[in-house]
């Protein structure tokens, strides 16, 4: 066995057996049949329950959640689902909000303490708020450098087009910090596809950096958006790079018509995230997976201008993906959870991600006999390891 610094005993991994995880450098230096590994290092006796990979907090919107803040009542649109009035309200709302890193830290607090080891968030940077939502966040990032891995994507949420300045700020928020470029709704909040997505991938391929556009529009308009986007993606050479956020719009589609928009993103290598919301439809996750489409997920909005759910639990979503895709086999449940593990470090390209040798030793213990019982009972009694140190155990994070 490998030097080691910790000696993570009878860990229950995924596929049964009773094992022994070796931590160096905060990596994963050998994996052993239990008993083996004695008086290799210090040791951290699990006790048999079952050790997973970190969750993958893939969408999240760190500046805009009220978590732990007062709680502000939910105001619905006036006439259906509208997004330029929820953001409206969404200014409103953060104008009397506490100030937004104290907010960042109660919901990062919360998504590490459930399990989260890496998350993509996305931060407002458009002519509205300029780039300070984005250096509040920068500056909060880097106090939890320790806890998780953060990606920060630069997101219009007043547009593109209509906000102006907002191009010029996209790429000045590239060169302060944040590592991907969003984007939201060409067609129904800009209305000009073309000039929207210019401006994105413009962006990207100026700074080598990926692209996570939020879609909203549903039936053939979304449709319509994902195939220039893939057209745009494949185009660039991007595959692996691009995320269509939420693409409620395949939810819309006939059999046949999903079929083939599934091949066509696979094709591409776009991937979707979707956080299953409870009055939309959302993309068919099964049929996206079997054609081959990265499917991963996120908390999306917690406890905020949009609605007041969250609770930062991705294995809770989990469970609410398979609950609303009809999974009930073993399998089906295991797909849910690869929906927020793996599936999630793939499209965020995350270096080093799973239980296997030589890379992070990032992991959660779940209370739980296997991966399908640990989705539909989503078990809380969880411990999180970070680099192979204990960052949180029972719902709180530990600072050391």
């Amino acid at each position: 066995m490998a030097e080691t610094e910790t000696v993570f005993t009878n860990a229950r991994l995924a596929d049964g057996p009773l094992s022994d995880i070796g931590v160096s450098g905060g990596r994963i230096a050998a994996i052993s049949p239990a008993g083996a590994a004695a008086g290799a290092g210090s040791t951290v006796d699990l006790g048999g329950v079952l050790v997973v990979p970190g969750f993958v907090e893939g969408h999240i919107h760190l500046d805009t959640s009220f978590y732990g803040d007062a709680w502000i009542p939910h105001k619905p649109c006036t006439n259906g689902f509208d997004v330029h009035e929820r953001v409206a309200f969404q200014a409103q709302n953060m104008a009397q909000a506490a100030p937004m890193d104290e907010r960042a830290r109660n919901q990062l607090d919360l998504c590490i303490a459930n399990g989260a080891t890496a998350m993509r968030s996305h931060v407002m940077v458009d002519g509205s708020v300029g780039l300070t939502s984005l250096e509040t966040i920068l500056k909060v990032r880097e106090d939890y450098r320790d806890l998780i891995d953060i990606q920060l994507v630069a997101f219009p949420q007043s547009g593109i087009l209509k906000s102006p300045g907002t191009p010029e700020l996209l790429d000045q928020a590239i060169a302060l910090g944040a590592d991907l470029v969003g984007g939201l709704d060409p067609a129904s909040f800009d209305r000009d596809v073309t000039g929207h997505l210019d401006v994105v991938f413009g962006v990207a391929e100026k700074h080598g950096v990926d692209v996570d556009i939020h879609l909203h529009d549903a039936g053939t308009l979304g449709l319509f958006t994902i195939e220039e986007i893939c057209a745009r993606t494949a185009a660039l050479g991007m595959s692996g790079h691009v995320t269509v956020s939420h693409a409620y719009g395949l939810g819309d589609l006939p059999p046949d018509a999903a079929r083939k928009a599934a091949d066509l993103i696979a094709a591409s290598g776009v991937s979707i995230m979707t956080n299953a919301p409870g009055n939309h439809n959302f993309p068919p996750v099964a049929l996206l997976r079997k054609a081959g489409v990265t499917v991963f997920s996120g908390s999306d909005n917690i406890r905020d201008s949009w609605w007041p759910y969250g609770d930062g639990d991705m294995l809770r979503r989990a469970e609410i993906i398979g609950y609303r895709s009809g999974f009930y086999t073993d399998d089906e449940l295991a797909a849910a959870f690869d929906v927020v593990t793996a599936a999630g470090a793939k499209a965020l390209r995350l270096e080093g991600y799973g239980l296997q040798l030589g890379n992070k030793a990032d992991f959660v213990t779940l209370p739980a006999e296997h991966i399908p019982q640990a989705v539909v009972s989503v078990p809380k009694g969880r411990k999180v390891f970070k680099s192979g140190k204990l960052v949180a155990e029972d719902g709180v994070v530990i600072r050391r």
